[in-house]
């Protein structure tokens, strides 16, 4: 192989990798995930439960943002097998805590039912996570809410209609006038 050639192939490929490495490595963001499959059924009732944690007000809620689908592919791309195995069984127990304090599913309870099975989950899932000892998993309702979160103040409803957004800030300003009941910032 000539110093030539070799020269073009390495401008070829590296080139490739800053305008669209989708096309050396066939990666698309539509591409399937990897993980334990998660039904409609299991993203619909995340979309309640993280609307239940984030519901709409003034602003729109967790639901109205797709956070159901974002924590399946949060759980099947960063979350080892274990942590999987763990997220898709509290699913199932979240659903059957509901059934045994109202008699209903989830997503059949009033919103004041999966507020209050919520606030009692969070308090145990609290006291599990205190008291953990290392390598344990997390709760399963601690990485739903973590989910929850991230998921809504990342989506574009989050960060622009909850949380004050200027795609250029400017300069840094450690002494910017705060007034209760502004805001946070999102950049």
């Amino acid at each position: 192989m000539e110093r030539r050639e070799l020269i073009k192939m390495i401008a070829l490929l590296t080139g490739g990798a800053f305008i669209g490495g989708g096309l050396l490595t066939g990666c698309n963001a539509e591409d399937e995930v990897g993980g334990i499959a998660f039904s409609k059924t299991d993203i619909l009732f995340l979309d309640e439960v993280a609307d239940t944690i984030l519901p709409a007000t003034r602003t729109p809620g967790a639901k109205a943002a797709g956070v159901g689908k974002f924590i399946e592919r949060m759980v099947n791309n960063t979350y080892n097998p274990e942590n999987q195995q763990v997220f898709h069984k509290g699913i199932a127990l979240l659903n059957e805590a509901c059934k045994k304090d109202t008699g209903k599913s989830f997503t059949a309870a009033t919103p004041e039912q999966r507020t209050a099975l919520l606030i009692t989950i969070d308090a145990a899932a609290k006291a599990y996570q205190k008291n953990k000892k290392e390598g344990e998993p997390s709760h399963y309702f601690t990485m739903m809410k973590q989910l929850s979160l991230l998921g809504f103040f990342t989506s574009k409803i989050g960060a622009t209609e909850v949380l004050r957004y200027k795609a250029i800030p400017g300069k840094f300003d450690g002494d910017y006038p705060y007034k209760k009941g502004d805001k946070a910032w999102a950049t």
